[in-house]
């Protein structure tokens, strides 16, 4: 009976790993094609029946697609607003959700459920009104409006790391006063040292978004001098829009450095959402 069961199990599990492995390769299918379609020549790209190997392997479509618009340009203000947006979110998000979860005041609760309840605002309603704020301030083609609201907070990421600071042993923050350390001190001391999983699921959420952002940089910068990657893919279809093994190849370069970013930190990602929720 024992070992029936045994094999029943272990069938079970080879079947399961079957299937996850086929819905795996099922996930994985545009970005081969992505890939593929990058190397095709150009007589390929539209063949039928689809050319899904080919050949022979084009290599020169990258360096081709890096010319046709100022790739490296594009990526370097991309990464200018990634990396102010990843610093903004952590410090702004992190202190907040120090306050909401080891700080007690009067009203704190109450104003934490004020801020979850911005969640249920779409940004199709606010849009217009944080356009006309920014407008008014006269920020409308600089930076300022993709970075600044990353110092001001984000609702999302204050409940993920107010989660994770409340699974955090209180004792810890209590021996910390007796010897007499600061609210500050314990923030920077002990919570963030403790938090690195969280923090860096947190930078990792903020990069990929500000990454891969098209809206806010349509919106708000009119100088083609200061365009982020995705405008430059967009542009790009306006000018050549019928070299899709360009454009695609333009889009593989893009989606890399994500890739490697989540592959590099994808311990630390896995922690953070595991660990994230402890306490209610």
């Amino acid at each position: 009976m024992s070992k029936g069961h045994s094999s029943s199990k272990r069938n079970q599990t080879i079947l399961s790993h079957i299937v996850l492995s086929s819905l795996s390769l099922l996930c994985l299918l545009p970005f081969y094609w992505l890939v593929a379609t990058s190397l095709k020549a150009d007589m390929q790209v539209h063949a039928m029946p689809p050319v899904w190997f080919p050949h022979p392997i084009v290599w020169e479509n990258y360096p081709k697609a890096m010319v046709y618009i100022p790739f490296l340009h594009y990526m370097k203000n991309t990464i200018v607003i990634c990396v102010s947006s990843v610093i903004g979110t952590v410090l702004s998000c992190s202190l907040v959700a120090y306050s909401f979860s080891k700080i007690k005041w009067p009203g704190r609760d109450a104003l934490f459920v004020l801020v979850l309840a911005t969640l249920m605002l779409p940004g199709q309603v606010t849009m217009i009104p944080v356009f006309a704020i920014f407008r008014w301030l006269g920020w409308i083609g600089s930076y300022k409006p993709l970075i600044v609201p990353c110092f001001l907070g984000n609702a999302f990421y204050i409940f993920l790391l107010r989660q994770f600071f409340m699974s955090i042993p209180q004792e810890l923050s209590d021996a910390a006063k007796v010897d007499g350390a600061t609210e500050f001190s314990i923030y920077r001391m002990i919570i963030l040292p403790l938090s690195k999983p969280a923090l860096i699921t947190v930078g990792l959420f903020t990069f990929i978004g500000a990454w891969n952002d098209f809206l806010g940089p349509l919106l708000y910068l009119n100088d083609d001098t200061k365009y982020t990657l995705s405008l430059g893919l967009q542009q790009f279809v306006g000018q050549h829009g019928q070299e899709w093994q360009l454009l695609m190849a333009a889009a593989v370069v893009m989606v890399v450095p994500i890739i490697l970013i989540f592959i590099f930190a994808q311990n630390w990602f896995v922690k953070g959402i595991a660990l994230t929720g402890i306490k209610g």
